[in-house]
């Protein structure tokens, strides 16, 4: 219900200025050489081990309250299949549409792709925090805003976003179901040293090899990236 008023307000403007404007779509397929299948797979892979590798600075935050350990407890206690069409079908939609989707490409049309992209990583960061009352994971948050970012500003793909946030998502939710697993903290908390070490490691390469994939995509603009430049009678 949060998201109505935004999206409701972004829309109508956007539809006063279609008459006059240019402007860039929401959502393309600015795949490359690679098909849509092929960059699902792989922003899915690069997803999760992104989440590995953000899930570490867990320890270093400052304990959590009792309060939100208890929210926490109540909102998974729900059933999975609420909990999941909650994190993994409504949140990935809307928050896509509003972090990456307005926010994100109402600024590359502004200034040059690092500085959105790291502006729109600190929104979606601050968003976290304050709407899901969770500001432990406002770091985490900055750290995938960013992926979620690049991999918008290449592609200028909604749907891999979108994708991205919803295996995030998920793979926490899945977790959390696990026996023996609710009340770690990290991984570090399950794996041995070595086994996280290697995974850790291995998250590295695969994080790097993903970078790489997508530095080769060519873009068509400097500050849009991938998003298709569209005519003013059919801007979304």
């Amino acid at each position: 219900v949060s998201f109505i008023p935004p999206l409701l307000y972004a829309s109508v403007q956007s539809r006063r200025n279609e008459i006059f404007d240019t402007g860039y779509a929401l959502d393309s397929n600015n795949y490359g050489k690679l098909g849509g299948f092929s960059m699902a797979v792989i922003v899915s892979i690069a997803t999760i081990a992104a989440a590995f590798m953000a899930d570490s600075l867990n320890a270093f935050m400052p304990e959590t309250p009792e309060w939100f350990e208890q929210a926490m407890s109540q909102i998974m206690d729900a059933p999975v299949w609420i909990t999941l069409i909650s994190v993994s079908v409504f949140a990935p939609l809307f928050e896509e549409w509003l972090c990456r989707g307005l926010v994100l490409r109402g600024l590359l049309q502004k200034t040059g792709p690092v500085s959105a992209i790291l502006v729109s990583a600190v929104f979606f960061a601050l968003f976290f925090a304050v709407l899901h009352m969770n500001p432990w994971q406002a770091i985490p948050a900055f750290i995938l805003g960013v992926l979620f970012g690049y991999v918008y500003y290449k592609t200028g793909s909604l749907k891999l976003t979108m994708l991205m946030h919803c295996v995030n998502n998920t793979f926490s939710v899945l977790m959390s179901r696990v026996p023996g697993l609710e009340d770690a903290e990290t991984f570090m908390d399950i794996l041995s040293p070595w086994a996280y070490v290697c995974i850790f490691i291995a998250c590295i390469l695969m994080i790097a090899s993903f970078l790489i994939i997508l530095r080769g995509i060519p873009v068509n603009d400097e500050k849009m990236g991938g998003c298709d430049k569209v005519d003013a009678l059919s801007i979304i």
